[in-house]
Order: C-alpha cells, then structure tokens, then sequence
C-alpha cells in the first residue's frame, strides 16, 4: 500500500486491509456535499456506509487518507471493478450541501499538490481521460462508470477549476507541457449511452442537436439519455450523410466529433 506524505493518515478497517489491489492509473476529485473536514469524513466511512474514497481535503487545504492508493476503494463505483486489475484514487472534498461552491483556494494547493504526487509515485499519465478506462486525471461527473448511473458532482464551477486551474497546476508544477486547450468533450464511447446514463454531457449534447436543428425533443434535452435522445441523434446522422444502421440514433465517434459538444 502506498500513503501519500501529505497527508493525514487514518486508516479505515477491515477495508484497508480487506479490500483487493488496485494498479491506480487515474485520479478522480469529487465533491462530498457536506462542508466536513478531513476527520468528519473518515467518521462517515467509518460508521455510516460501506463506501469510502482514498482521500479527504477541507476547505482549509487539510487532507487525510484512509486507504493506501493500491487498494480499492469505492466511491469510484465501477472505475475500480476492472479485469485488468486497474483502477482509480478517488479524493472527496468539503463542499456546500449542493455542491455548487468553487473549491477554495487552499483546496486547489492541495489538489495540485497531490495531483504531482500521484504522477509521480504511481504514473498517472498528465492527461484528462478521454474515457472511463482511459489513464489520466478527471472530475466525478465525466463518465457514468465513474457514478451509479451518472452525477453532477462536482458542480459546474468545480467542473471548470479542474479544467482550467487544477489539471493545468498539476502539468505545470509536474514540470510537463501545458495541455493544448479544447472546448470540446472527447467521445465516450457506443457502449456508454446504452446504459441509458444520466449525466451533464447528454444535456449538452442534447442542446447542440437542437441548435443543428436536429430536435426530437417535447420538452428539451436533460441529462437522462432517453428515446428522444435517440431519435434527435438519428436526425443528426441523417444530416450529416448516413443513412441505414448508420443512422439508427447511437452516436458513433465521427458524428460526436462533428457535433462539438462543449465540455461540462
């Protein structure tokens, strides 16, 4: 098990111990909705779930470990649940009740800070997963994978820190090149919309289709993938040329790319 130097260790049992090992490829923040320190969080693992992240970080920048980074944890849901043997470091933050607050800026020294850490102890790549089994650092709500279905955590100013202050501090302080800036959201792949996820990309995704005037929608996009998400997709194919099985309103990589859904 490794226990990052900069944090407070408080080790949670029997999952410690119990869980199995993990080979971390990713690292994934997360909002708690709870304004808790770092100890308040262990008390909640401990006592009130059966779920757990490895990390915690208050508003004040303090941070606590409650597993080693080789081991499972699971507040991640199914990015540590792979065949290979791969997996995710999952950092909970203190946040409002509805996780709509930016993180403060002692979060972000911290969040970068381990960012480096994990870089360089475990190798996580100085990228943004491009999906949910891709290497690299990412938010909670990118990929339904990550979540039960899909969640809006963390919020949208959380969303855009990550993107435009965290993960370039990461690179930055890492000593590697600066990402080259995209407003676009990589594909996540066929497989990923017919788990019907909810998410905050199918709602902007849903958004591009009715400014292309592709819509199919009665009452406008939302972040449940749904039949008029199909059915304004499928317009969207037939705009751009396919027709047959080619159109049949599961998004595949070309069109996605072609649509330029805005990242969330």
């Amino acid at each position: 098990m490794a226990w990052y130097p900069g944090a407070k260790k408080m080790e949670l049992q029997p999952e410690s111990d119990g869980q199995v090992a993990i080979r971390p490829t990713q690292l994934i923040f997360h909002s708690i909705a709870a304004p808790w320190s770092p100890e308040r969080v262990y008390e909640y693992w401990r006592d009130s779930t059966n779920l757990e992240s490895h990390f915690g970080v208050g508003f004040d920048g303090r941070i606590a470990q409650y597993i080693g980074t080789q081991t499972r944890a699971d507040s991640n849901m199914y990015a540590n649940r792979r065949g290979d043997g791969t997996g995710a470091v999952s950092v909970e933050t203190a946040s409002n009740l509805k996780h709509t607050d930016p993180w403060t800026s002692a979060q972000v020294a911290t969040l970068i800070k381990l960012g480096v850490w994990m870089h360089q102890k475990h190798g996580v790549p100085l990228k943004i997963c491009r999906t949910h089994n891709d290497p690299g650092f990412g938010i909670h709500r990118m990929f339904a994978q990550w979540s039960d279905g899909g969640t809006a955590c963390p919020g949208d100013a959380r969303a855009a820190q990550f993107r435009n202050v965290v993960f370039p501090g990461i690179v930055k302080a890492a000593g590697g090149k600066p990402p080259k800036p995209s407003g676009y959201a990589p594909f996540p792949g066929s497989a990923w919309f017919k788990d019907a996820p909810k998410s905050p990309l199918i709602t902007a995704m849903g958004k591009r289709l009715v400014a292309e005037g592709c819509s199919r929608y009665s009452e406008g996009p939302g972040p449940r993938w749904t039949d008029a998400d199909r059915q304004s997709y499928a317009a969207w194919q037939r705009k751009r040329g396919f027709s047959g099985k080619d159109a049949d309103g599961w998004p595949g990589k070309v069109t996605w790319d072609a649509l330029k859904v805005p990242r969330v």
